[in-house]
């Protein structure tokens, strides 16, 4: 099986992430060469961290063997005064950051607010993205709105196959929980963008040419059916028709560019990942390599990554961290006992995450920069402490954006910041003209060059 994996890792490090992108075969003899794209993905990591092994300043913290309580007072000491420095010293959870920490921003200080009504875990996973204003969603308990990834690709999706894709590392084949433990990315209250768990599949949407044909026949008979039922419809429900048709012909045109794709694609020497059992760090990467190889070759340039879902009882098998299968959940609410083994646990997702830095920062663009330079990479969590459910100061890193971003800092942004501040820039570096996102109140200007 880790033959197969590493065949597979070939076939695109050796293959296709060597080759420059497509602009430079479609430029023929002009020497002139188009600015790459700016690309946007976030790497969500469920049950927050362990604060003292994340946040600077805390690493000295002691855990008392009390109540809760007295572990929130322990923890959680948010400084509440806006500053600036240099990211020069790495704590313990960080450090895997530390070849890449000129190419980081540690964003600590953020907050979110918690509606009261739902369950804390599932509300703080799948209104991530949203930040939506508490009660402002009259029609749901959740403070869900369109995330940010659909709104980006609102904008910027219309010339991609894929307006965003969908990205989870889930590998539990029980309904534990409900879809909101389990799903960053949301069109809109109560309508989920159902993400891809299993590597096989996600292989098959980016770059099988074999579904190609069905694809265009079913879209074939949709807008053969709407032409004829256009022919029925009285004068008050043309213009109806008319969006609902220009929005079938929308998917037909990215379907076009697909299948254009895809025969580039095609001609590169891929091998399809082997379903079986892949260690839980190189399922992990397995899946990162994919997201890759899809904003390399432009196939999206929005994209949502998450690692595991939120309180899943069901244990996972940590292979190299524990001798048996562990519940990250259940480890993050006895942090009296286990705190070393869930500091491993932070560690190894910060790894996984560093690993795909890396991955960026190695692939050459056609203009001579970086992958990394041309992709805002976000790793986060919805809580800032796993055992006392905290909404304040959430772990944040943000990794790229070239010459358009300021990077190697620690911002520690003033105590009750949004979250949607940061929302909002990233927004705004994706070229939106947004005045506003959710409950932001302003951009977070010690980022933007």
């Amino acid at each position: 099986m880790i033959g197969n994996r590493r065949k597979f890792l070939h076939g695109i490090g050796g293959t296709a992430l060597a080759l420059p992108w497509f602009d430079s075969l479609a430029l023929g003899n002009d020497s002139t060469t188009p600015l790459p794209p700016l690309r946007m993905v976030h790497f969500y990591v469920p049950i927050g961290v362990v604060r003292r092994g994340f946040f600077p300043g805390e690493e000295h913290d002691v855990i008392p063997n009390g109540n809760l309580g007295n572990v929130m007072q322990s923890l959680g000491k948010q400084d509440p005064n806006y500053s600036v420095r240099q990211l020069d010293k790495l704590t313990p959870t960080l450090e895997p950051l530390r070849e890449v920490r000129q190419h980081i921003n540690l964003l600590t200080g953020m907050d979110r607010t918690y509606q009261q009504g739902t369950d804390v875990h599932a509300q703080c996973a799948s209104c991530y993205l949203s930040s939506a204003k508490p009660y402002a969603i009259k029609t749901s308990a959740w403070p869900l709105d369109r995330t940010l990834d659909h709104v980006v690709a609102d904008s910027v999706g219309d010339k991609t196959p894929f307006r965003t894709l969908e990205f989870s590392c889930n590998s539990h084949r029980d309904n534990k929980e409900s879809i909101y433990f389990d799903n960053i990315s949301w069109y809109g209250t109560g309508h989920l963008a159902p993400s891809i768990r299993d590597p096989r599949k996600m292989y098959r949407r980016l770059f099988s040419t074999s579904e190609i044909s069905r694809y265009r026949d079913v879209t074939s008979l949709v807008l053969e059916d709407a032409r004829a039922l256009e022919r029925e419809l009285g004068n008050s429900d043309r213009m109806k028709f008319r969006e609902y048709f220009d929005s079938l012909r929308s998917i037909e045109m990215q379907m076009q560019r697909l299948e254009s794709m895809k025969a580039e694609l095609s001609q590169i020497d891929f091998d399809e990942p082997a379903d079986a059992y892949l260690p839980r760090g190189d399922y992990i990467r397995l899946m990162g390599d994919l997201m890759i190889a899809a904003l390399q070759s432009r196939l999206t340039r929005v994209a949502t990554f998450m690692v595991g879902p939120e309180r899943w009882d069901t244990p996972y098998m940590f292979d190299g961290l524990f001798d048996k299968p562990r519940s990250h959940h259940q480890m993050s609410h006895d942090q009296t006992h286990m705190i070393d083994d869930l500091l491993r646990v932070d560690r190894f997702h910060m790894e996984q995450f560093a690993y795909l830095v890396d991955r960026m920062l190695n692939i050459q663009e056609a203009d001579g920069s970086t992958l990394l330079d041309n992709v805002l990479f976000t790793y986060g969590s919805g809580l800032g402490d796993g055992s006392t459910h905290q909404y304040n100061d959430l772990p944040i890193v943000m990794a790229g954006g070239g010459t358009r971003v300021k990077s190697g800092q620690h911002i520690n942004l003033a105590e009750g910041t949004p979250l949607a501040n940061l929302w909002l820039t990233q927004a705004r570096l994706m070229g939106l003209t947004l005045e506003s996102f959710a409950d932001s109140q302003s951009l977070i200007d010690d980022l933007l060059v």
